[in-house]
């Protein structure tokens, strides 16, 4: 494969033609997928891509590469193509294997998976949020770590869309977002096909684009003709020019784009141009080769590994110059990227743990929250937090950081509190974009109850592996007088079934501490704190070792005076630990002897050895559960009896609303020795 410099003579017709024959043949071999947006977007991603994105194939992971999103993510065979062309280590064979299982070319793009994707995409929007939250960490990263004559960080981020990533809500919260943090290294190119599943969107879609991302304060380029790559060549020059806005460039193309009977229509979208039609294709484009065949001169044209090792050679030389004159910045710098915990991040914890065992304060486990965070912001400049506009409810500010605010002239103030606005979606989308680019970890909060408005970003983080930090706070009816809308009843049982989310509902503040550590120190999952509005008592640990287990013998029979051996088991998280406990000392005074377990962590001590979970829960033992929620979740277990809610709350005072749930504990003692009876 020859290589060439992106400043040389290149065909856009056979570049954009190699790519529309390798999303058809690879399509149609998998008799499934959407060849349509691919054929049509090819030309834009010749000009992107081929004079503009500075990336290295030979190091998708190099840190200061552009990031490229490509946000309508059924358009999979576009990126794949592009990988395979400009030299990444993605070979024809995975082309061929398109949509199939365990292969490189998935039917949707996912991270770590398939080398130079830097994000998973296919929910629509999503990747347009999480390229805001990419340019919004290249933006501080710069600001905080480069110096005069030293751009150590200085990348753009470019992202394709569609009309989905338009209709859909996130993507404006997401804009909106980008525009008032001035991310002008920001570029969007919008593949303005009009065509969607249900075919032409006009009956459904007349927004004026251009007008309502002028409106957002973007910086609008076009309508151009997104067959054009010099024109749209030109019009990605023309945002280099864009100070504090973000671009946006209006691409008009035609979906499916050479195809005789298939071009500008809904066929095209979703399913395989059938082998009559690609024929025809093949003729009408001007394109001889066999399926997945490519020229030489079209690999010649894309290659872009000698330009991509220059790039990188030549950041990788002005960081060592760098690190001579700012040693420590530049250690930092890697570290962060790396997303490696300081040194002394266990010593911290530990004493923080310790500490706050030793004041045994009783406080909301939000307000526990807090003073957790206050210790580890102070250590970690990387923890870069926010709220959708609760900030003095979720507590998640902290006097290390202060609310991040950007100049006339686009420049952050050094803040690492976010104000996200009432935008919980796309609060969860832009942190997973954070996360992604690297350098921050990010946290944000918002009441539990809105934890249904960021489901779906909450689960691609999941699925991602990607270290993300969400504040959960008014956990459960104990936020009192707001109402059944604003209290939590289904939350934790429905965020603990997503694959891979660590969920923790801490019950004071050593296992909020506990909660956070394991949080931050955790690098391949996202983990959500669900805490408490109204004070929790402090509960006397016999041990702290266990509390990262995710649950852990709280109070024998003996700590109530009971010299017996459990009869029954009592599991509690949060705030219903303290029901447990003083139900296990009403039960001593019956002469009944339990056991109290605390799990702050379901999912945590799921993955425990059986040896620890028989140790915690003994088989034999009648087990009751205890949580200010539905109960379905806790069978699991093994549970005789469940106290819980199965169904809304009500608008009252707090004690009244326990009360009148019979999340007491005189029902939790009832309960037990209803199951104690049956045996």
């Amino acid at each position: 494969m020859a290589t060439a410099s992106p400043d040389t003579p290149f065909d856009p017709t056979l570049m954009a033609n190699a790519v529309r024959a390798l999303a058809m043949d690879a399509v149609q071999q998998a008799n499934s997928g959407h060849p349509g947006a691919p054929m049509g977007m090819a030309e834009m991603a010749v000009a992107l891509w081929r004079r503009h994105l500075r990336h290295n194939p030979a190091n998708p992971h190099w840190a200061d590469r552009d990031r490229f999103v490509l946000s309508n993510g059924h358009a999979s065979m576009l990126l794949y193509a592009l990988l395979h062309l400009s030299g990444y280590e993605l070979p024809m064979s995975e082309l061929r294997r398109f949509r199939q299982l365990h292969s490189k070319t998935p039917g949707h793009p996912e991270v770590d998976v398939t080398p130079g994707v830097e994000t998973t995409t296919g929910p629509l929007g999503q990747g347009l949020a999480n390229a805001v939250g990419m340019a919004l960490a290249e933006k501080l990263l710069a600001a905080e770590f480069n110096r005069p004559g030293h751009n150590t960080v200085d990348h753009r981020t470019y992202v394709f869309m569609g009309d989905g990533c338009l209709m859909e809500g996130i993507s404006h919260e997401a804009c909106a977002l980008a525009a008032a943090w001035k991310l002008n290294k920001l570029v969007a190119l919008y593949d303005d096909n009009g065509i969607s599943i249900d075919g032409a969107v006009e009956p459904w879609y007349v927004d004026d684009v251009a007008k309502r991302f002028s409106g957002y304060g973007w910086n609008v380029v076009g309508p151009i003709d997104g067959h054009d790559a010099t024109a749209v060549d030109a019009a990605i020059d023309a945002t280099a020019a864009s100070a504090t806005q973000p671009s946006l460039i209006i691409c008009k193309t035609t979906i499916g784009r050479g195809s005789p009977h298939r071009a500008g229509t809904a066929k095209a979208h979703g399913e395989p141009l059938g082998a009559d039609e690609i024929q025809l294709t093949r003729a009408a484009l001007g394109w001889p080769h066999e399926p997945f065949v490519i020229p030489e001169a079209a690999y010649a044209a894309w290659d872009a590994r000698a330009a991509g090792a220059a790039a990188e050679t030549q950041w990788a030389q002005a960081f060592d110059t760098y690190e001579a004159a700012y040693p420590d910045l530049a250690a930092e710098f890697v570290r962060r990227m790396k997303g490696e915990l300081p040194l002394n991040f266990v010593q911290a914890a530990v004493a923080a743990l310790e500490a706050a065992d030793a004041k045994a304060e009783s406080v909301a486990s939000r307000k526990a929250s807090q003073l957790a965070l206050e210790m580890f912001t102070q250590l970690m400049p990387e923890l870069l937090g926010g709220s959708a506009d609760l900030t003095g409810s979720n507590l998640t500010n902290t006097a290390s950081t202060a609310p991040l605010r950007f100049d006339d002239g686009g420049a952050p103030n050094g803040g690492r509190h976010v104000n996200y606005g009432v935008r919980e979606f796309g609060m969860a989308a832009v942190m997973n974009g954070v996360a992604l680019h690297g350098g921050y970890i990010p946290y944000g909060g918002t009441f539990l109850t809105f934890s249904d408005y960021s489901r779906n970003a909450i689960r691609m983080a999941a699925l991602m592996k990607r270290r993300v930090v969400h504040v959960f706070t008014h956990d459960s009816i104990g936020l009192g007088e707001d109402g059944p809308t604003h209290q939590s009843v289904e939350h934790a049982a429905s965020l603990r079934l997503i694959p891979n989310l660590d969920v923790w509902r801490p019950a004071d503040t050593a296992e909020t501490v506990v909660a956070w550590t394991m949080a931050l120190a955790n690098d391949a999952r996202p983990s959500a704190l669900l805490l408490s509005r109204q004070a929790l008592p402090y509960a006397p640990k016999p041990r702290l070792d266990d509390i990262g287990k995710g649950a852990y013998v709280l109070a024998e029979p003996a700590e109530v005076g009971l010299a017996k051996r459990p009869q029954a088991v009592i599991i509690a998280t949060g705030s219903e630990v303290q029901l447990a406990l003083h139900a296990q000392a009403e039960l001593a005074r019956l002469k009944i002897a339990v056991r109290v377990v605390s799990m702050p962590s379901t999912t945590t001590f799921d993955r425990q050895g059986v040896k620890y979970k028989t140790a915690v829960l003994p088989a034999g033992l009648p087990r009751v559960a205890v949580e200010a929620g539905v109960t379905d979740g806790w069978w699991k277990y093994g549970c005789a009896a469940v106290v819980g809610i199965d169904t809304y709350g009500e608008s009252a005072p707090a004690p009244a609303l326990f009360k009148h749930f019979h999340l007491t504990a005189q029902n939790v003692v009832d309960t037990v020795r209803k199951v104690l009876s049956r045996k």
